[in-house]
Parts: structure tokens; C-alpha cells; sequence
């Protein structure tokens, strides 16, 4: 009997909220359903998605930011499907592989040039887990320094370094030595990093929840105090690296160099999985410092041959295509056009952030009615008011966006970079008429709140 999934998915493709509620996460079944985003979607190309119907999805999201190039690029497809056919060795675990070595060339070329060895992994939260490792290591120090709000992956080690309390709560005890300070924050770093006793501070350039970018000085001073009590500086660029803010890498902005550079998302086309730590000379030759220490931290499948493809393909993509300018371009006009509302709307605070890595802040109103209203929200459950620029986004204009995290009244966008003039337009005329129709009280947006605020209520008894 021959085996298809083309034949699978096309029997099954409707099945999947069943098959989920029945196998995997019921919980998530019920948010897509509760907020009306139990779509059936069928194909993807590029920045868009299309579902049964055939009707057309503008994707602000890029699964997190992994299809910086868009969705099933023909070039990575070809570039795996080469790959498949060739019948190359893959794995061979007593020996080293072509395409890793060619990978970590290419992107060897686009760090600063203090960084110049690679560790390969499978995935974000994998990365920062070789970052802690080989920051002890090399140091010799225990302790680990990150800021409150940022977000570093859910493995236990990468989990220690989060500073999101929800998701911490119920998993501990967490590793040893980690602490926070709050993020644009010097003289907290400074005092944290005083006792000269921690081995490395781990930060995103901007974080990613709330899309917080921080004061100008404030990465160069993050490298110099670093330097200074000898704690190892690692920038977390698994979501804002690879053209996402509109440099190669967001420390292009400050021109900083970091002893690590961790990475994936992007770098895997959407297709394999693949992270990365770009490291120093040092750290490469303190950690694998004997013959006998080749092997001392690695993963199984991280050099596949698969996900090396992958990750060339990308980087030939994003060069080819100048998707690193598109970014800075198109995602700086939607930035200034946003900003530009918030004179005629009183929810609007700001738009913000770097190339196509967004954030739209709104804020409660001056007026009376709508402050009562804003109020009744955030009675429910703060950070409300955003599911009603998102859900009529999504049903009304077919723009999938997201709340940018727990508890905060901010719209985040992570598109791909290869949004157009076109694209741009509707993004910006879609924001203009969801927000305008928050101001409309009583009005049918504001149904939708009441609804929502309905079940935020049920939710906590």
C-alpha cells in the first residue's frame, strides 16, 4: 500500500480541532474557538494564508517570526529537494559534515568579527542552553544575570532566565544563580555585575514582549560593564536577528560586539529547525580545550543535512531578495504611519519599535465615556482592549496579528520581510478602522468587549 500525505492531509485536513481536543491541547482548541480563529487553512505562500474557501490571510505573525522569508519559499524548497535526492551522508557521528562547515562560514560573515565559531542546535531555547553552559565554563562563575520581561525559551535553563512569571509558575525550583534586573537599566546591571561572580548577562536587544528597545547607550554600556567585571555579554537575537529590525542583526544598531550571538527562527526557512551560537575564539577553545572534550556538549540531529540546507538557502534568500533593507523600509513607513493616528485617537499611545519587528501600544482615554469603558476592561482582565483590534483584524480585514504579551495592552507585529508597498496599505488602513471603531460607544465592537470581558470573568472563578 502506498503511503501519501497528500492524501492524509486532504482526508484529515478538517479534523485537526478533533484531533487536537483529543490528543494534544484541548486548552488551545478553546482559545482559537473562543476568539473565533478556528480557521481550516489549506495553503501558504509568502506572506499570505488561505483556507478552505480560498479566502486570503495577511500572516503578521510569520509563526513567531520563523518565515522572515515567507511561507515555502521556492528556493529553500528546491534546496531541500536537492538535498533529499543526492543520497548524501548525514550524521555520521564519527565524522564532521560539508554543509555545517559552509553554514557557519555564511554566517560568520554577517557577526561582528570578535565572533568566529559556531555551535549548531536545534532550536532557540537549545541555543541559550549552550550560551549558559559555555558562559560557566569559560568563566568558571555560577551565576547568570537577565532582565525582567525577557524571554529566552522554556527548557529548565533557558525557563531560569525567563522573566515572564507565567510562564515560571509550577515549575520549580529553576536553576540556581539566576536573577533578574529590569530591562535599559545601567546602574542595576552595574550593581549586579559588581561582585565580579557572574558568568554571563544574557538580553535581547529588543525585547521581544512588549517590543521594548531600549535607550541608545544602552548596549554599548551593557558591552563595556561587561568587560569591566568580567562577565561574558550574550545577546539574544533568536527573534530579532536576521534582518527582523532592519539590520543583519538588532546589535547593528548599537554597533556592539557580544562574546555569543544566539540564533534560529529565521535561520530555518520555516521549514527544519535549526539554531545556532555564534561564540568567540576563547570560548570555543576553554570549553572544547582536550581531545577528550570534543563531544562534551553537542545535540543529535543539529547538523542534519536537512537544516544546514535550510539555513543556506535562507541566507541566500535574504541577500538575493534584499529582504534586510525591505524590512528597515516598509516596516519604518508602518511605524510612522501608525504613529501618525494616535492625534485623532484617544486608545492609541504609540507605534514602535525596529524594521518589522512592531509594537502598538494602546492606552486608556481621557474622555469619560471611553475611559468607563477601557475601565470595565481591564477590570476583567488587563490587557483586553487588544483582543478587540485583533479579532476584528482577523475576521474583518484577514490580518492575523497577536497580543504582544500576558497582561499588556500592546499589538505585536512580526511579519514577513517581504511585505510589499501593497501590503503595507492594508495594514495601516486595516489598523485605522479597527481602531476608529473602539471609539464608537455603545457600538458593536464593543459588544465583542462585553463578551470578552464576560468570559475573562468566568475564567477566574
Amino acid at each position: 500500500m502506498s503511503f501519501s500525505i497528500s492524501e492524509l492531509f486532504s482526508q484529515h485536513s478538517t479534523d485537526k480541532f478533533d484531533l487536537h481536543e483529543q490528543h494534544l491541547n484541548t486548552q488551545m482548541v478553546k482559545v482559537l474557538k473562543t476568539i473565533g480563529y478556528d480557521r481550516h487553512y489549506q495553503k501558504a505562500v509568502g506572506q499570505y494564508l488561505y483556507d478552505q474557501e480560498g479566502t486570503e490571510y495577511l500572516d503578521l505573525l510569520s509563526g513567531f517570526g520563523v518565515f522572515a522569508i515567507g511561507r515555502n519559499h521556492p528556493t529553500v524548497v528546491s534546496a531541500l529537494t536537492e538535498t533529499l535526492t543526492l543520497e548524501l551522508p548525514n550524521l555520521v557521528q564519527m565524522d564532521v559534515s560539508v554543509l555545517s562547515g559552509l553554514l557557519a562560514q555564511e554566517i560568520l560573515k554577517t557577526t561582528p568579527d570578535n565572533l568566529n565559531k559556531m555551535f549548531f542546535c536545534n532550536s532557540g531555547t537549545e541555543s541559550v542552553e549552550a550560551a549558559i553552559k559555555f558562559a560557566r565554563y569559560t568563566t568558571k562563575r555560577e551565576k547568570i544575570v537577565f532582565c525582567e520581561h525577557g524571554y529566552h525559551g522554556l527548557t529548565m535553563g533557558s525557563l531560569s532566565l525567563n522573566g515572564e512569571n507565567i510562564f515560571r509558575e509550577g515549575f520549580g525550583p529553576l536553576l540556581p544563580g539566576c536573577s533578574a534586573i529590569p530591562f535599559n537599566d545601567l546602574a542595576a546591571l552595574e550593581e549586579a555585575l559588581s561582585g565580579k561572580d557572574v558568568a554571563a548577562f544574557i538580553v535581547e536587544p529588543i525585547q521581544g514582549k512588549g517590543v521594548n528597545v531600549p535607550d541608545d547607550n544602552y548596549l554599548p554600556e551593557v558591552e563595556r560593564l561587561c568587560k569591566k567585571y568580567g562577565t561574558l555579554f550574550v545577546a539574544d537575537e533568536v527573534q530579532t536577528g536576521l534582518g527582523r529590525t532592519g539590520k543583519f542583526w538588532a546589535i547593528d544598531h548599537w554597533n556592539v560586539k557580544p562574546d555569543m550571538i544566539c540564533m534560529a527562527k529565521a535561520l530555518s526557512g520555516g521549514f527544519v529547525p535549526v539554531g545556532a551560537v555564534a561564540i568567540t575564539q576563547k570560548i570555543m577553545d576553554t570549553v572544547y580545550n582536550r581531545m577528550d572534550r570534543a563531544v562534551v556538549h553537542g545535540s543529535t540531529f543539529s547538523k542534519n543535512n536537512m537544516a544546514m540546507a535550510a539555513g543556506l538557502a535562507t541566507l541566500h534568500v535574504m541577500e538575493d531578495e534584499k529582504l534586510v533593507e525591505n524590512s528597515m523600509k516598509v516596516g519604518t513607513d508602518i511605524i510612522d504611519s501608525l504613529n501618525a493616528m494616535t492625534g485623532k485617537y484617544e486608545f492609541l499611545k504609540e507605534a514602535r519599535g525596529k524594521g518589522m519587528m512592531i509594537a502598538i501600544e494602546f492606552q486608556s482615554p481621557k474622555s469619560l465615556k471611553l475611559k468607563a469603558a477601557w475601565a470595565m476592561l481591564e477590570a476583567a482582565n488587563k490587557g483586553l482592549f487588544c483582543q478587540m483590534i485583533t479579532i476584528p483584524l482577523f475576521k474583518e480585514h484577514h490580518i492575523l496579528t497577536q497580543v504582544a504579551g500576558h497582561g499588556m495592552n500592546v499589538v505585536k507585529l512580526l511579519p514577513p520581510l517581504n511585505l510589499t508597498q501593497k501590503d503595507r496599505d492594508t495594514i495601516v488602513n486595516s489598523f485605522d478602522k479597527a481602531i476608529a471603531d473602539t471609539h464608537q460607544i455603545p457600538g458593536s465592537i464593543w459588544d465583542l468587549g462585553k463578551n470578552l470581558a464576560s468570559h475573562a470573568l468566568k475564567g477566574k472563578k
